[in-house]
């Protein structure tokens, strides 16, 4: 019987973070090598034998497994071509706890063990796993550290005036880590200035700059999003930033205080109207102020149909990140049946005698009387609506509507006395309104439409079913590539052409399904003369249908 050791293939492992002295004869990753063949070899009468292929990372962080020799030495050791790694310290295969544990699991499944030479470690033993975590886990300690002291000093630097690096901005040089005004190229940054107050717009600014041949310092064409950054950039008034702060800084401007903000007074006005909802072509009122009812937020959602139709929705964020316990009964609602519900809520309280009282108590009743009839006048456009809501909760059975009604005593002021709304007003007590509604849902909770419990109500149950059909229908379709008209025919015993007439009903405007479900259609309204609707214009169904 033979007592030969079995042969046991070992992997040397070398790492060095930065690319310096590795064009030298003989350098880190070499000097690291030559010692763990010196220990493998010590190691001879166990069968240990060093393999020749190299694993060598020269020039990359230890905080990170994205290297490709580390990568390769994996790969062989999932192939089981490797039984031991051998490094020269611990913190060269890794100086991440997370990371290092990622590297066992790999080394576990193939019951590859791991050896420092200079420590003195084995992952084949408790006491070895032991250990080497807890000195993984003063070497991250000693890493974060570091960082913490590298940022506090960057941001000490910052606050100081210093320009801590990076490429220095047009109409400036660097030098000896500093930047100084370069004389041509910061009379080009005022031109900038100067043309963008004559001509207010940056895609004008733009067209400019390119017809008379104005460039970059790198004779690049300047596009919209440079001039924007460059306008508002305060390095040009001699400043620093640091996280979205400001500091005096030890270079000098090039812009004049004053030419800077009346350039950020044209940009500020710019963003008002570039908010407005009416220049979007497909505008989302609620957006960001609008929760189901588990407090979750409502995120805008489009869809397109096969003819092109766009359609919009409000879509719960449990439901996109897929986390169940948190989803609620709310989950997608029609964008624009909840707009228009909160639009006309918003409008009511415009004109509400009560609230006009109490907001105007402390004026006398001559005023809050012609306050009030300019209240009558008051046509609220999107923006303003937008601008009253605080928040949109959805409820199965009723909507919470906040909203701010110091706002709207300013809007109606400012029409009273015939001047501009001061945007600039600090608004924070809000109110609630609680709406009563009724739901239909459509297939399992996924397309919600809102019906208002306001008005007297005579359903029409026929024609009820028939719009929660084509919804449901209609949405399968588009989904599915596997539900096709014949299924759908086969499943419910239709016909084809009465499934035709009732998926027109799908493309019905929103205030026509409205009034379907709370019962205020006119009662003119049949099941046949609805599906004779062969128009998509929502404005043509209205008329032809007498919906006001």
């Amino acid at each position: 019987m033979s007592d030969k050791k079995p042969i046991i293939k070992c992997a040397i492992y070398t790492r060095k973070s930065s690319e310096e002295g590795l064009e030298q004869d003989f350098n880190s990753l070499q000097a690291q090598r030559e010692a763990c063949e010196a220990y493998i070899k010590s190691q001879k009468h166990e069968g240990w034998e060093f393999i020749e292929k190299h694993y060598d990372d020269g020039g990359y962080s230890g905080g990170t497994l994205e290297r490709p020799a580390l990568k390769e030495l994996l790969g062989d050791i999932a192939a089981r071509q490797v039984n031991i790694i051998v490094v020269y310290k611990i913190d060269r295969l890794t100086r991440s706890l997370h990371d290092f544990s990622k590297i066992v699991e790999v080394l576990d499944k193939t019951e590859t063990s791991f050896v420092s030479i200079t420590q003195h470690f084995n992952t084949t033993t408790s006491m070895g796993r032991l250990t080497l975590n807890m000195l993984l886990s003063f070497a991250q300690f000693e890493r974060e550290v570091t960082g913490e002291r590298i940022r506090d000093k960057y941001a000490a630097s910052k606050q100081k005036g210093m320009w801590m690096g990076g490429t220095a901005p047009l109409g400036y040089y660097r030098k000896d880590k500093k930047i100084f005004p370069d004389e041509i190229q910061s009379k080009k940054v005022n031109l900038i200035f100067e043309k963008y107050i004559e001509l207010k717009n940056v895609t004008k600014l733009k067209h400019w700059l390119d017809e008379n041949g104005v460039k970059s310092q790198y004779d690049n064409v300047l596009s919209a999003g440079n001039l924007y950054k460059i306008l508002v950039n305060r390095a040009y008034v001699g400043e620093v930033s640091h996280k979205e702060k400001w500091y005096k800084g030890l270079h000098d401007g090039i812009v004049a205080l004053e030419l800077f903000q009346k350039a950020q007074e044209i940009l500020q006005e710019n963003r008002i109207k570039d908010r407005s909802i009416e220049n979007h072509k497909a505008p989302s009122l609620l957006a960001g102020k609008i929760f189901d009812d588990k407090n979750n937020y409502m995120s805008p959602s489009r869809s397109n149909s096969r003819n092109g139709k766009r359609y919009r929705y409000y879509l719960s964020q449990a439901v996109i990140r897929q986390e169940k316990q948190k989803i609620g009964e709310i989950t997608k609602i029609a964008a624009g049946e909840i707009e228009n519900f909160a639009t006309e809520t918003i409008k009511q309280i415009f004109r509400n005698t009560e609230m006009i009282q109490n907001l105007f108590k402390d004026f006398p009743i001559k005023t809050q009387q012609e306050i009030f009839k300019k209240s009558k006048e008051i046509n609220p456009p999107p923006q303003m609506i937008r601008d009253t809501i605080s928040k949109v909760k959805m409820f199965k059975e009723k909507v919470e509507i906040t909203y701010y009604p110091e706002y709207i005593k300013e809007v109606l002021l400012s029409q009273y006395e015939g001047r501009k709304l001061r945007l600039e007003i600090k608004i924070q007590a809000e109110e609630t309104i609680i709406k009563d509604i009724r739901i239909a849902v459509v297939d399992n909770g996924s397309k919600i439409i809102i019906g208002t419990g306001d008005e007297k109500q005579e359903q029409n149950e026929q024609l009820i079913k028939a719009v929660l059909r084509a919804y449901k229908w209609n949405k399968k379709l588009k989904e599915s590539a596997i539900f096709s008209r014949s299924v759908v025919c086969d499943e419910d015993n239709i016909g084809e052409r009465y499934m035709d007439k009732i998926l027109r009903l799908a493309y019905l405007s929103p205030k026509i399904i409205q009034s379907i479900l709370n019962g205020t259609q006119p009662r003119e309204i049949t099941f046949q003369r609805l599906t004779e609707i062969n128009t998509t214009d929502w404005s043509e169904q209205e008329r032809l249908l007498n919906i006001k």
